[in-house]
Order: structure tokens, then C-alpha cells, then sequence
């Protein structure tokens, strides 16, 4: 029979004799008597040690950014520039428009009127075509929807009546009146919008319907006004015929005011009203692409019955004077422009949370201010051409009749007061007509003003869709202020209610923690510390108040020691006293502010916190000074899958699930509402988020808060990522540092505009509990690597394969410039390395996961595009042929630097990467990074020499209208300008530099060592050597040794004892150590209380309730993997054939590109692009051509083309974080200043 282990016979249970049982209990007693003396001896020390010992290090910083005042004054004067650019956008658009509209009057000086028509006709179908582009862009990028054809036909139809009235009132019956009549009539458009408000709200009846009634009566006053004022009964026969005109102005008014009735009808309760607008807000793409078309043909079609009606002649367009030509295009490009300025302007400063004083005074001032400006110019002419001291409009029209005058603004100024003179109404009652034209304007300025009164209501969120701010999307020409006021969306006040008792954010802060040091520690626990202290919790109803609780998870916490007497303890390791110590100085800190800041000092007692064992580990959770928790997960790798994706499952399926769900799963069936328990944890799960943090990421909470906003105003968005900034020091760090600029500042911000940002890195990534919970997200992460190609896709790159799970789920994941988060960044040549060792090929497995399942995810995500799958090929493509492009310009740099024919500096320029790729599969991984570092400094020296070249080429041809002049300067150009769009960043523009030099080095030497060591799957990074226990080996008996010296060489004889009595000897002592296998002994929980001396952590017991949770949770998904060496050997196996065949793949297609670009060089320069060359002066060559190869011709293209795409995108993104960063400043809570503790002594002394 065979013996049994030691821990087996401890393990068999038989019962105790009395004296064995009472020895036990007196064992009991003894060691709990140790154990309080233990205690009382290490609360005495603590005390005792803070009689002596006031002195901390205070190395970290604790306080929260604090708003400067310049960058509040900053915010104002913005805010403040922005509301006169609207005003005088506003200002332009309206007196460009009548101007153009009096130049289309039959007796006007401008003698092309069917010009003027249809320069009038471009200005109303500019809007419309913006519109019908907007539309097919998002249509074209997004996935899109068609309303039911009933609801389409039915908008189609109000938009064609709207454009028929815009094109009737404007071509039609405007040019018959006077410029200031037709400043005024443009404000009665509201007579329908302020009828709607009043009739939606009077059951029940509403004190707010006042403001709108009295809106219609003034406007209602105001259409009567005009028409007395142009009654012919009044007039000479020669005005009978503005009666016409007067009666299809009203009618064109009435028709226009239905364009906002999806605005006002908000009010309206009626079903089938509510499913139309529903139906609308989700159909907006196709619904705009319709109406904008329907629209343009309305507006031609009135044109092309218009113009036969005036009897004008087509073949004038063929006539028209340079004179005309000039003035009518410069007025139609100043009212375009304008107006679409105005109406950005506008939304800008909505969003910036500046409605009043930017939006709504511009606004409602904007015709007062035009209504003034022309009767300064009325009065100017007077003074110039009038003959009398008072003011005769009479004698003043007889003068300009003779006035001559060339200049063209000039000119135009003149037709102000003519455009009165042609007004028979006016002109012949004088001083009546002129009384019933200021009141009409008075009338009608007023109904705007109530009719819009709701707008200075307005409760706008931090970030807000331009959809939630406004119902249409853009804007109408003729009616510029009117338009953006009656277009801000109508609010309702108890929906409003709702959605703030609903917002109540809870945020799960998870980091995972490994061989961090010291001042990474610092960092973490510094920004949970001071989120705990600045987190906006004395304000509940504030929108920032949020609940935070702080779980970090510590990856192979535990050790054994070394056997002592054959016991070995099973302890934390030198990290994880590393951490408890770094809390305990931390907490001090922030411990010691509040009690200053409280001007109360606490009682002197040791803070308790809890420690405790659990089936995982163990588990530390401390109370912060302010209220809210850590819990410092310990985790064993013995007892539970270790590594970061393991960690994350870990927390999603604690946090998510068993806190989250269980809750109201427990419910159900209890009550008979259970659509009420799932709406509540539906709400919940939209409203819960989990912030993944690396150990060594420092952030302030507005960083977090910024993140908060995107998810709360944006329900699809899944997760949301900071500005990563690198820390350190040494060139390693100086590169990635304009590396990670370079990619913030360009890529994710293209990703982010054009569709999706595909990588959130988990150092810094807000992610919402729904999209993580959602079907094929948590789940499929919790799957295990079996395939080669698992290993590098879900193990090597986790971030980016968790945000490709939740794109294909149809989430969006987002980007936000203004938070910002630091991380350590590798130091060292081999670090870096090794770190993108990992990242590249999972970059490369993720990105074409997701390009394989491109059609069914833009099918489902509403934010891929067929488009934007085509850029992600474009981008993936050249990433692809990163070192074949590498070696083309290297072989470049050798013709060009050292005048070598191309052929054999191509040569020469792929031999070194061809036998680095020969050296990567010989030698191990060390050697391989080693070989590199020498090669980059030869190729940095080689990329100095090529930079000099090119200067000195552009300086001995005289030009840098070369391709590499060229692309040098505008290289040069986009970094510059990039950086002077982040001026807090633009420092980084100083390790460009350094990033141009070691561009061989990242995108041909590390490409290759990524792809050629992909079968290695380890972490690569913070890795330290494995504690072995020491185990005694057989000592080796020798026969003869003996040791001499000759020259410089030691020389040493040996002589073993015979291998067969050595290997009797091992057997025999491996055996004994079989039989003495040493006992272990628990005692990690003590030897933490030992460590922790201003914090006393007092042990207690997992909850029953959750104990058979972790138990189902590690037999399920996180039990540790069993070092299976065939199982080993064979994943090996698969690794190795994967690797060969994806490096088979990816250099052959490099090689491929090389190899066309060297037969493209021998056939000559018969198939060469050439192109003139341009000299200095800016003249072409006549002798001297410029030839480029076709290949490099066409990547040089497509290189330029994505360049100057994601540059557009970084604009637009970077007014959309102007936005969010003005918006978030005007409406943070402020922190409450601190007493300082020299403040309280003086305080103190004055007691």
C-alpha cells in the first residue's frame, strides 16, 4: 500500500478523546490570548509611534484644478465675441437680402432683372441644398431610415406649400414694396407658431398662452397696419395694382408660418400628432433628403412660371454687365455666407450655455439694429442731397433722380431712400405713411418678441444635440432670426421633471493592479482620494451629483515563504504591503485637510477599516475621509484566474450583476407590477457606470465628470474615452508623447467624427452597465483563448477587443479631448517594445474582425458606415505596408543623401530589415530588441541626414515645389497647425523631431518584431522573476578537483562521482522531501495588521449571501488554468503556425510593394508622372519636369488624402470640445476653499 501525504492523514476526521479535545481548547485560548497581547502591543506602538512622529510625506498632489480666472474671463469674452459675431452675421444676412431684393424692382438702376430673379432663387435654395448634403452625408456614414410614405407625403406637402410661399413672398410680391416695409412684414411669420401655442394650451387653460396671444394680436395688428397703409383708396391710380401684391403677401406669410408646426404641436396631445413626430425624429435623414428636393423644385418651378409672367428673356443671362455681375454675386455671396455663419454662431453659443445674452438679444435686436442702420443712411442722404433743414422725403426722391454716382457701395446705399421714393403709397401721404409704417414695424418686432417669448425659458443640459436644441436643422434665408428662434424646440416641463429624478448616476471606479510601484500607486490613490473630496455631492439636485465606489483588483497577490521548520506562511507580497502603506500616507493627507477645512479637529483614535478572507483571496475595503469606499481585491492565482481580462469579468460579473441585477431579480414575482421592476432596472443600468483605470492612472474628477456628461446626454454611446498623456522621462517617453499626440489629435478624432473610435484604452474608459450587459458584449468576453488566433486577439489587446464586441453590438464608443488622464508610459527601449509587441497584433486581428463583419455591424450600429469601413481598409492598408513604405524612403534617402542609382539603393535599403527578419526567427526576443536599438540609431542618424539633404535640395533648386519638398513643408504645416489647435500641448511640436527620426524604427524594425514574435503571448511588461522555495538538491560527491591558472585563463579539473550512484543519491533525497512536505500556514491577514499601523484593519467574515456567488463565478468562468504541458506544448504549436502564416501574408505583401516599385524604376522614365516644374516666382518651367513613379504617386495621394481628412475631422472636433469645455466651466460646482491650518492657528491664537 502506498503512503499517504501528510495533508491527507490532517484531512481524515475521527473522533477526539476528551484529553485531546481539552488540549485544543486550551490551544484556542493560548493562541487568542497571543493575539490580544499582539494587539494591544501594536496599538500601544501606534500610539506611542504619534507622540514622536508628526511628520508626513506630502509628495502627491491632493488638490483639485481649480478654474483659473483667465479662463473664466476667457469663457466670457467668447461667449460674448460669439453673440455680436450672431448679431452681425445677422446684421449682414438681412441688408444683403433686401438689397438684393430692391435690385430686383422693375425701376431699380440695376438693369438685368432676370439675373437679380434668379441670384434671388440661389439665395432661398442655399439652405435647401445644404440640407439635401447634410442629409446624404449622415445617410452616406450612418445607417438610415424611411418614414411611413403616408407621414413622408404628408411632410412633403407642408415643406412644398412653405417653399411656395418663401419663393411667392420673396420673387413675387417683395420687390413691389419699400426696403423697411419689407424689413418689417418678414416678422410676420409667427402669426401661426403664436396661434398654435395659444390653442394647445388652453384645456386646460394656462397662464403661459398670455405671452403668445398677445404675439398673434400684435402681429394680427401689425398685418392690418399693412394693409392701411397700402389701401389705394387712399393713393393715385398709378398704386391700385399693390392691392394684388399686398393681398399675396399675407397669404405667402400664412403659407411660410407652417414651417415650424412639428415645433408647436408639441403641445398637442392627440395620438396621431405624437406618432408623426416620433416617426419624424427617427427618420431624419431620408425625411430631409426628401423635403430638400421637393423644396428645389418648388422654388425653380415658381421661377420658371415667374419669369415668363415679366415677360423677361432668357437670353439676357448672355448680357449681363460686369457692373451687375460684381454687385448682385458680391451680395449673394455676403448673404450665403452670412447666413449660414449666423446660424453656426448661433447653435454654438446655444450649446455654450450663453441663450440670453448670445442667442436671444442678437436675435431679437437683429431688426431694430437694421431698422436703424437704414435710417442713418436715410438721413446721410439727406444731408447730402436734400435741400431743405427738416426732412422732405419728397424733394429728397426729386434730387436722387438727378444723382450720378460710380461707386458701387455707393450705390447701394442710394437704394435705400429710392427704394422708399418707389413707394407711391408712402411718398404721397408723407408723414401718415411714414406714422403707419414705424407702427406696423413696432407691431410686428413685438409679436416676435412674445410670440418667442418661451426661449429665454430654455434649461439646457451641459452637452446638448443640436437635434434637442433645435427641430429643424438648419435655417431659412429670408427669415434668419425668425427662423432660429422659432426653430429652438419647445420644452415640456414635466418631461423635464421625469428625467431629473431619473438621472441619479451611480459610477463603479475599477482598476487593475499588478507590479505597480510606489509612485504609481500614488497617483491612483491621489485622484480616488481626491475624487472622494471634490465629487459634487453638496449639491443632490446639481446635475453632476453622482455615487462612486472605488474596487481594485490585485492580480497574484499572494506568496509563500520560505519553509521554516518545515511551515510555510502563505503571505501578501512586497506590492501589496506596498499599497497598504501607501494608503495609510495618503489618507493621512486627506484626512488631516478635513479636519482642517472642517476647523474642528477629530478625535486622535486609529481609523477601523475591515479585512477579510474570501473564496478568491482576500479583501481590504477602507472608508474614505468623505464617505465613500475601496475595496482592495486580493487576488490568489491559486484560487482564481489571474490577468487583467480575468480581473474585468471578474468585476463585471460582481458589480453588474450580483449588486446590480440581483437586486431586482429577487423582486420579481413578489409584486404584480413587473414592468415596473424592469423599467426600474433598465433605468438603473442605463444610469450605472464602470470606470476602468490601470494602477498607475491619475485623473481629477472633472476629467470623470466630462466623461459622465457623453453617456448621460447620449444614450446610445456604450463608452467613452479621455486625452491619454504619457509621464516619464528619457527619449523613450519624449517619443510617445508626440506619438500619443499625433494619434489623439488626428486618428481617434477622425474615428470619433466619421464613425466609431475602434480602441478605448482601459486606462482611462467610462463604460456603461447597459452596453456591457448587452447580449454578445460580457459574455463573449468571458470566453477562453483556444485558438492561436484568440490568444493575440482577446489576451494581448483585451480594450480594444471589448470595444469591437461593443461596436458590433451596434454601441457607440466615443472620444472626449477635454478629459485627461495621465499613465505611466515604458521608459526603456526593450519595455516599449514589448509592450507593442502585444498591441500590434491584436490592433491587426481586431481591426479585421471587425472589417469581416463590416456589412452586419453598420447594419446594426448606426454610427459605421459602409464608408467609414471603406476608410478603416484605406488606414489598415497603409498600416500594412508601413515597412515596405519605410524601406522605399530609406532607399530614397540613400539616392538622395549619397547620390546612389535607385536600383541599388533599394537594395541596399532591404538587405538590413531582411536579415533582421532572418535574426527574429533565430534568436530569442532580448537579442532581437538589442539588434534593434543598434539599427534605430544607424537609421536615426540616416533620417538627420535625409532632413538636411531636403533643406539643402530646396535651397540649391530654388523651390520646395518638389514631392519631397512638398511633402516635407506640408508634413511641417499639419504637425504645426495641429498643435497650435491644442495650445496647451503645443510644447509637444519639440519631440516631432524625435518622432521623424525614429519613424524606421517604429514602422519598419518594430512591425517586424511584433509580427514575428506573435506567438509569444506573455505581458512583456512590469514582469519580475517567479519567487521560487528554494528545494535542496543532492550534493555531488567529487573524486578530484583541482584548480590552477595559466596565463589569464582559470582552469578547473573536476572529477563526479558515477552517474548511476548520483542519480540513486537524487531519487532518495527527492523522496525524503516528498515525505516532509512543509505545512502552510494562513497568516496574510495578521502580517497586513502588522503592517498597518495608523490604520487598524479589523478581520471579519464574508457574507454568507455571497460566499456560493464567487464559488459558482470561479467553477464558471474563472477557475485557474492547470499547467498542462502537452496542453502547453500544443497551443505552442498553434501559435508557431499562426504566426507563420500571418508574417507569410504581411511581408509578402510588403515585399510586393517593393518589388513593383523596382520594376516600375528599371522600365525607366517612360512611364513617369511628370509634371512642370514650378519656380519661386510661381510660374511653370518650360524645360525643367519633375517625374513620379506611378505607385508612389498614388500613396502619396491616398497618404495626403487621409491626412487631410482626419485634419478636417480634428477641426470639427476640436469646436465641439470648445463647446463642452465653455459649457462645463459656466456650470461646475465650484470647490469650497479650505481653511488652511496657518489660518487656523491664527484663529486658534485669537482664542
Amino acid at each position: 500500500m502506498g503512503q499517504s501525504s501528510p495533508c491527507t492523514l490532517r484531512s481524515e476526521s475521527r473522533p477526539l478523546t476528551a484529553m485531546e479535545g481539552s488540549s485544543v481548547t486550551t490551544r484556542k485560548q493560548m493562541e487568542s490570548k497571543d493575539q490580544d497581547v499582539n494587539e494591544v502591543k501594536r496599538l500601544y506602538r501606534s500610539s506611542f509611534r504619534k507622540t514622536w512622529d508628526p511628520f508626513m510625506l506630502k509628495t502627491i498632489n491632493d488638490e483639485e484644478e481649480v478654474t483659473r480666472k483667465f479662463v473664466l474671463f476667457l469663457q466670457y469674452i467668447i461667449c460674448f465675441v460669439f453673440g455680436v459675431c450672431v448679431l452681425g452675421f445677422t446684421f449682414l444676412s438681412k441688408t444683403s437680402l433686401l438689397l438684393l431684393i430692391s435690385t430686383s424692382n422693375a425701376h431699380s438702376p440695376f438693369e438685368n432683372k432676370l439675373f437679380t430673379h434668379l441670384v434671388l432663387a440661389c439665395v432661398l435654395l442655399v439652405p435647401d441644398v445644404l440640407a439635401f448634403v447634410k442629409a446624404l452625408w449622415k445617410t452616406s456614414f450612418g445607417s438610415s431610415n424611411a418614414a411611413p410614405l403616408s407621414i413622408l407625403i404628408m411632410v412633403c406637402f407642408i415643406e412644398a406649400i412653405v417653399a411656395f410661399g418663401t419663393s411667392v413672398l420673396v420673387l413675387v410680391c417683395m420687390p413691389h414694396f419699400d426696403i423697411i416695409t419689407n424689413l418689417c412684414i418678414l416678422n410676420g411669420v409667427c402669426l401661426l407658431p403664436s396661434l398654435l401655442q395659444v390653442a394647445f394650451q388652453l384645456r386646460p387653460l394656462k397662464p403661459s398662452m398670455l405671452l403668445p396671444l398677445v404675439g398673434f394680436g400684435f402681429v394680427f395688428l401689425g398685418l392690418l397696419l399693412f394693409i392701411v397703409a397700402h389701401n389705394p383708396r387712399q393713393h393715385s391710380e398709378e398704386v391700385k395694382h399693390i392691392q394684388l401684391y399686398v393681398g399675396l403677401t399675407i397669404v405667402a406669410l400664412i403659407l411660410v408660418s407652417f414651417n415650424w408646426w412639428e415645433n408647436f404641436t408639441l403641445y398637442c396631445k392627440i395620438g396621431w400628432m405624437e406618432n408623426i413626430r416620433e416617426s419624424l425624429r427617427h427618420t431624419r435623414n431620408i425625411t430631409y433628403l426628401c423635403t430638400s428636393t421637393v423644396k428645389i423644385l418648388v422654388t425653380g418651378a415658381v421661377v420658371v412660371a415667374w419669369i415668363p409672367i415679366k415677360e423677361y428673356n432668357w437670353e439676357d443671362m448672355k448680357t449681363v454687365s460686369q457692373f451687375d455681375l460684381k454687385i448682385i454675386l458680391s451680395l449673394f455671396g455676403i448673404q450665403a455666407f452670412s447666413s449660414a455663419f449666423c446660424h453656426w454662431f448661433g447653435v454654438l453659443v446655444c450649446k455654450m450655455h450663453a441663450v440670453r445674452r448670445s442667442f436671444i438679444v442678437p436675435s431679437i435686436l437683429a431688426t431694430p439694429i437694421v431698422l436703424f442702420a437704414f435710417l442713418i443712411v436715410l438721413y446721410d442722404t439727406s444731408s447730402k442731397y436734400g435741400e431743405e433743414v427738416t426732412f422732405n422725403l419728397t424733394a429728397l426722391c426729386h434730387n436722387l433722380k438727378t444723382a450720378n454716382n460710380s461707386d458701387a457701395v455707393q450705390i447701394l446705399l442710394l437704394e435705400i431712400p429710392r427704394s422708399l421714393c418707389r413707394a407711391r403709397a408712402i411718398l404721397d401721404s408723407n408723414r401718415v405713411g411714414l406714422a403707419l409704417l414705424g407702427s406696423l414695424a413696432i407691431c410686428f418686432w413685438l409679436g416676435l418678441f412674445f410670440s418667442t417669448f418661451y426661449v429665454w425659458g430654455q434649461h439646457i443640459q451641459r452637452i446638448e444635440r443640436t437635434s434637442q436644441l433645435f427641430v429643424r436643422w438648419l435655417y431659412e434665408a429670408v427669415f434668419m432670426e425668425q427662423s432660429m428662434l422659432l426653430n429652438t424646440r419647445v420644452q415640456k416641463k414635466k418631461d423635464e421633471k421625469i428625467k431629473r429624478k431619473s438621472d441619479h448616476v451611480m459610477i463603479y471606479l475599477c482598476a487593475t493592479m499588478w507590479h505597480e510601484t510606489v509612485d504609481e500607486m500614488s497617483k491612483i490613490l491621489t485622484s480616488i482620494f481626491r475624487l472622494d473630496k471634490y465629487k459634487p455631492s453638496s449639491s443632490k439636485s446639481h446635475k453632476d451629483n453622482f455615487d462612486f465606489e472605488t474596487h481594485i483588483y490585485f492580480d497574484d497577490a499572494f506568496h509563500l515563504t520560505s519553509a521554516v521548520n518545515n511551515v510555510q506562511e502563505r503571505v501578501v507580497n512586497e506590492y501589496v504591503k506596498s499599497l497598504v502603506c501607501t494608503m495609510e500616507d495618503i489618507y493621512r493627507i486627506f484626512s488631516c485637510d478635513k479636519q482642517t477645512s472642517k476647523d474642528e479637529q477629530e478625535d486622535d483614535d486609529i481609523v477601523k477599516q475591515t479585512i477579510m478572507e474570501t473564496p478568491y483571496g482576500g479583501r481590504i475595503s477602507y472608508t474614505l475621509p468623505y464617505g465613500n469606499t475601496i475595496y482592495i481585491h486580493l487576488k490568489d492565482k491559486q484560487k482564481i484566474r489571474h490577468k487583467k481580462r480575468w480581473s474585468q469579468i471578474m468585476y463585471m460579473y460582481y458589480l453588474l450583476g450580483w449588486k446590480l441585477t440581483r437586486k431586482y431579480i429577487t423582486l420579481s414575482g413578489k409584486f404584480e407590477d413587473e414592468t415596473s421592476i424592469a423599467n426600474a432596472l433598465k433605468t438603473e443600468k442605463e444610469n450605472t457606470y464602470v470606470l476602468a483605470l490601470d494602477g498607475d492612472t491619475d485623473f481629477q474628477p472633472s476629467a470623470l465628470i466630462l466623461l459622465v456628461d457623453r453617456l448621460r446626454r447620449y444614450p446610445h454611446v456604450g463608452a467613452a474615452c479621455g486625452r491619454i498623456h504619457p509621464t516619464g522621462t528619457g527619449p523613450m517617453v519624449w517619443y510617445q508623447k508626440f506619438e500619443y499626440a499625433i494619434g489623439h489629435w488626428l486618428q481617434k478624432t477622425a474615428e470619433h467624427v466619421l464613425g466609431c473610435v475602434l480602441c478605448s484604452p482601459g486606462c482611462f474608459t467610462l463604460f456603461r452597465a447597459a452596453a456591457l450587459m448587452d447580449d454578445n458584449v460580457a459574455k463573449k468576453y468571458t470566453t477562453k483563448a483556444t485558438e492561436a488566433q484568440h490568444f493575440v486577439q482577446y489576451d494581448q489587446g483585451e480594450d480594444r477587443w471589448l470595444c469591437t464586441l461593443l461596436l458590433q453590438q451596434g454601441w457607440r464608443v466615443e472620444y472626449n479631448a477635454a478629459s485627461d488622464a495621465f499613465t505611466n508610459a515604458p521608459q526603456e527601449f526593450k519595455e516599449f517594445y514589448n509592450q507593442r509587441r502585444r498591441w500590434l497584433p491584436s490592433t491587426l486581428a481586431n481591426t479585421i474582425d471587425l472589417l469581416n463583419s463590416g456589412a452586419p455591424t453598420s447594419k446594426k450600429n448606426p454610427s459605421i458606415s459602409k464608408l467609414y469601413i471603406l476608410y478603416q481598409i484605406i488606414g489598415t492598408a497603409a498600416s500594412i505596408l508601413g515597412p515596405a513604405t519605410v524601406v522605399l524612403m530609406i532607399s530614397g534617402a540613400f539616392t538622395f543623401v549619397l547620390k546612389w542609382n535607385g536600383n541599388v539603393a533599394l537594395a541596399l535599403g532591404v538587405i538590413p530589415p531582411a536579415i533582421y527578419i532572418l535574426i527574429c526567427y533565430k534568436v530569442k526576443s532580448d537579442t532581437q530588441i538589442t539588434i534593434a536599438a543598434v539599427m534605430s540609431i544607424f537609421y536615426a542618424f540616416l533620417m538627420i541626414a535625409t532632413i538636411m539633404s531636403i533643406i539643402g535640395d530646396m535651397v540649391r533648386e530654388n523651390t520646395f515645389i518638389t514631392p519631397t519638398g512638398l511633402f516635407f513643408i506640408s508634413m511641417m504645416i499639419l504637425f504645426s497647425s495641429t498643435a497650435m489647435l491644442h495650445p496647451q500641448e503645443f510644447h509637444l511640436v519639440i519631440y516631432g523631431l524625435l518622432y521623424i527620426i525614429c519613424i524606421p524604427s517604429g514602422y519598419l524594425l518594430l512591425p517586424i518584431y511584433a509580427m514575428v514574435n506573435m506567438n509569444n503571448v506573455s505581458w512583456g511588461t512590469r514582469e519580475t522573476i517567479t519567487r521560487k522555495i528554494p528545494r535542496r538538491k543532492p550534493q555531488q560527491v567529487k573524486r578530484f578537483e583541482k584548480k590552477c591558472k595559466c596565463l589569464c585563463w582559470d582552469i578547473e579539473f573536476l572529477v563526479k562521482e558515477d552517474k548511476k550512484e548520483l542519480l540513486q543519491h537524487a531519487d532518495s533525497a527527492i523522496d525524503e522531501e516528498e515525505e516532509m512536505e512543509p505545512r502552510v500556514e494562513d497568516n496574510w491577514i495578521s502580517n497586513l495588521q502588522e503592517h498597518s499601523l495608523h490604520i487598524m484593519l479589523i478581520e471579519e467574515q464574508l457574507d454568507e449571501v455571497e460566499n456560493p456567488f464567487w464559488n459558482d463565478l470561479i467553477t464558471l468562468y474563472l477557475k485557474p488554468i492547470e499547467d498542462n504541458k502537452e496542453e502547453q506544448a500544443a497551443i505552442e504549436k498553434k501559435l508557431k503556425s499562426f504566426r507563420n502564416r500571418a508574417t507569410f501574408l504581411f511581408f509578402i505583401i510588403n515585399l510586393l510593394w517593393i518589388v513593383s516599385t523596382f520594376f516600375l524604376q528599371a522600365i525607366g522614365s517612360d512611364i513617369h508622372i511628370k509634371i512642370p516644374k514650378i519656380l519661386p516666382s510661381g510660374d511653370f518651367s518650360k524645360d525643367e519636369f519633375l517625374s513620379i513613379e506611378p505607385l508612389g504617386f498614388m500613396f502619396l495621394v491616398s497618404f495626403t488624402g487621409l491626412l487631410a481628412i482626419q485634419f478636417i475631422a480634428m477641426l470639427y472636433h476640436r469646436i465641439n470640445t470648445l463647446i463642452h469645455f465653455i459649457a462645463y466651466k459656466g456650470t461646475e460646482i465650484k470647490p469650497q476653499q479650505s481653511v488652511g491650518k496657518y489660518h487656523k492657528m491664527y484663529k486658534d491664537h485669537e482664542v
